[in-house]
């Protein structure tokens, strides 16, 4: 499902980000990606949203070499990954049914079907009865819940996560963690980036890691 082959990244500053990485992650698995701040953890993502491209080696997504995508191609792939930040990125001056619709508005879904997918993933995410709720009378945990339902609501097949419970308490950060199983168990492949180790080795899924760029330990599924 998605595939390093010798993958490098240096930028124009001469920082290599990136030192050959080779890893496959399998369709319907959900892995961890750690290591220090300044591994190459949120260039790594990035590269799969094409919103980098490796200096050397390739990336491919689904069977498709992303090196042979052009700029006109890039909003359909996207369309297939849905992204959770740790900040949020909530539009404040929109409620929570809004912001979680924002991405099929984009795309050019019929209004009642918006409705549909969104009512759909918010109940999935515990916050239906917020629906109309503007973003700033919410809990950190809550707004989370609803930029994982925004990700999740255009039904990508991979969901990436770049340190989702950074600002959240242990009891929220496991809840959270929760929501990511459940949507890999319904066939999301989900790659998670996270400093967590103590949270994210309990879970006993694959683990990442990544150490001044080059990967130093679990690359094979």
């Amino acid at each position: 499902m998605i595939s390093f082959d010798r993958v490098s990244k240096r930028y124009a500053e001469g920082h290599d980000a990136l030192r050959e990485v080779s890893l496959d992650i399998a369709r319907d698995e959900l892995v961890f990606l750690t290591g220090h701040s300044g591994a190459g953890k949120s260039t790594l993502l990035r590269m799969i949203m094409l919103m980098e491209r490796p200096t050397r080696g390739q990336v491919v997504i689904d069977g498709q070499n992303l090196g042979a995508v052009g700029p006109r191609g890039i909003p359909r792939h996207r369309r297939n990954i849905g992204v959770v930040f740790q900040n949020h990125r909530l539009l404040y001056d929109r409620n929570v049914f809004d912001n979680v619709a924002l991405p099929l508005v984009i795309a050019g879904h019929d209004h009642r079907e918006v409705g549909r997918r969104v009512r759909a993933a918010l109940d999935k995410v515990g916050l239906l009865e917020r629906e109309r709720a503007m973003p700033v009378t919410l809990s950190g945990g809550e707004q989370q819940r609803v930029g994982i339902a925004r990700a999740v609501v255009g039904k990508p097949r991979i969901l990436l996560a770049d340190e989702p419970t950074g600002n959240l308490d242990p009891a929220l950060s496991a809840e959270i963690m929760q929501l990511f199983e459940e949507f890999n168990q319904v066939g999301v492949t989900v790659l998670i980036a996270s400093h967590d180790l103590g949270l994210i080795s309990r879970l006993r899924h694959r683990i990442i890691t990544l150490r001044q760029g080059r990967l130093v330990s679990g690359s094979a599924a």
